[in-house]
């Protein structure tokens, strides 16, 4: 997540699509990708996926998003995430993936928050909705008393240099992108390849941000 700044988000009910969706992530550079846990049945979506992505992908890291409970946190783990990631502060969760050392990454919108999710061994905060909590000032202002905090926006960030580089210039390790970097056009048109050269010239954008600070 720190090396390349950007974990792509993704649902669809359609295994076969996920599976091309995340392989064009995985040509254009992604090595971390985000299922979203949405729709009945999700987790038997994720579960074929999942072994897809250990067998053909083995250097990507898959994870599961949108998670909001222990057990849901638990059977997730068990079909093979690797990480799993919460719109919110639930300290039952980080009980079940602490155990398994499953990395967790919930959601706050305060620095409160932030510290107690610290305390219950988060290494990586999501800022959730991103945007609406504050945007990159708030990121700016957390990292001032808390310059340790790793932190990773997700809602309300896009793919363009103008909203890239406020959010890693505050001091975001990484950011979330879902819908702003699996446009319709892509999925919609089956054009896998220009989906792996939008991930491609995002994760470099990311990049020339980072190293331009």
């Amino acid at each position: 997540m720190k090396e390349t700044g950007m974990v792509p988000l993704y649902y669809n009910s359609d295994v076969e699509l996920c599976k091309k969706v995340i392989k064009a992530c995985f040509d254009g550079g992604a090595r971390v990708f985000e299922f979203t846990n949405r729709g009945d049945f999700a987790h038997e979506v994720f579960s074929e996926l999942s072994k897809y992505v250990k067998v053909h992908l083995p250097e990507m890291a898959i994870g599961v998003g949108s998670v909001i409970d222990a057990g849901t946190a638990a059977l997730y783990m068990q079909l093979g995430a690797d990480f799993i990631v919460s719109p919110l502060l639930n300290p039952e969760m980080a009980k079940v993936c602490n155990r398994r050392k499953v990395m967790w990454s919930p959601g706050c919108g305060s620095v409160s928050e932030i510290n107690q999710a610290e305390e219950l061994g988060a290494e990586l905060i999501k800022i959730f909705p991103g945007t609406q909590v504050g945007g990159p000032a708030f990121v700016k202002a957390v990292k001032g008393p808390c310059p340790w905090s790793d932190i990773m926006p997700s809602g309300g960030v896009t793919t363009e240099y103008d909203n890239l580089k406020p959010w890693f210039d505050a001091g975001a390790t990484c950011v979330g992108m879902g819908s702003k970097l699996m446009k319709k056009e892509y999925i919609e048109n089956e054009d896998f390849e220009g989906l792996a050269r939008k991930v491609k010239d995002t994760i470099e954008l990311i990049k020339s941000i980072k190293k331009d600070k």
